[in-house]
């Protein structure tokens, strides 16, 4: 499994690059906006430290506009993925993206149906919202699975991102189902390395390395 983290902050991003867990990141407008810096100036030091795919949002809606805003994102940098929504729109500029190389991720999917226009459209990633569906009364890992079956039983390309991760059991619960990515928030990669039986152990070696003679 992949891990992305979903982040625009630079710290964090270079805190997981040394924990030797990162493939990736994805952003959007909200969390670029948080950090309260210059959009492009954001995306582009994030590419310069992360050695594998950036997500770059969107924000036109129109399929002319989105598209020129797709191309201009792409030309950025190498590892440079272009984020579009879900919507009929969308996907034009997905399959347009698609023959001219330029490497996409569809998000706000929230269903089967809708992961399976995205692959058939010709997305590279494919990104799934678990926490929201619940949210919604719905069973997020349930949409996970049916997207991954359907990627890996119709042989496309393209690659299953779960998103909205809320916390570690969802990451284990795609280990399960042999999800492609997960993309998480810090704080969420950060618990990751916590258990109780680890703190109890490093407690009582301490305390009885402390009870060795000097």
């Amino acid at each position: 499994m992949q891990f992305f983290l979903d982040t625009a902050n630079v710290s964090e991003i270079k805190q997981a690059v040394g924990w030797g867990m990162l493939d990736g990141v994805t952003t959007n407008p909200s969390l670029v906006a948080k950090e309260g810096r210059n959009f492009k100036e954001a995306v582009l030091e994030i590419c310069s430290i992360v050695d594998g795919p950036v997500s770059a949002e969107c924000v036109r809606e129109d399929y002319e506009g989105m598209l020129a805003e797709a191309r201009d994102l792409a030309s950025w940098a190498p590892n440079i993925v272009v984020k579009i929504p879900m919507t009929a729109e969308g996907m034009r500029v997905v399959k347009a993206c698609a023959a001219e190389e330029i490497k996409t991720n569809v998000t706000l999917v929230f269903s089967v149906n809708q992961a399976l226009l995205a692959a058939k459209a010709g997305a590279t990633f494919v990104s799934v919202f678990i926490g929201r569906v619940d949210d919604t009364g719905g069973d997020g890992m349930l949409v996970i699975e049916q997207c991954q079956e359907m990627l890996d039983t119709y042989g496309f390309d393209a690659e299953l991102i779960a998103a909205s991760i809320r916390h570690p059991l969802h990451v284990a619960q795609c280990l399960e189902l042999g999800v492609d990515v997960c993309t998480i928030p810090f704080s969420v990669a950060k618990m990751m390395f916590k258990h109780p039986l680890t703190d109890i152990g490093i407690a009582r070696f301490l305390d009885d390395y402390a009870k060795i003679p000097k």
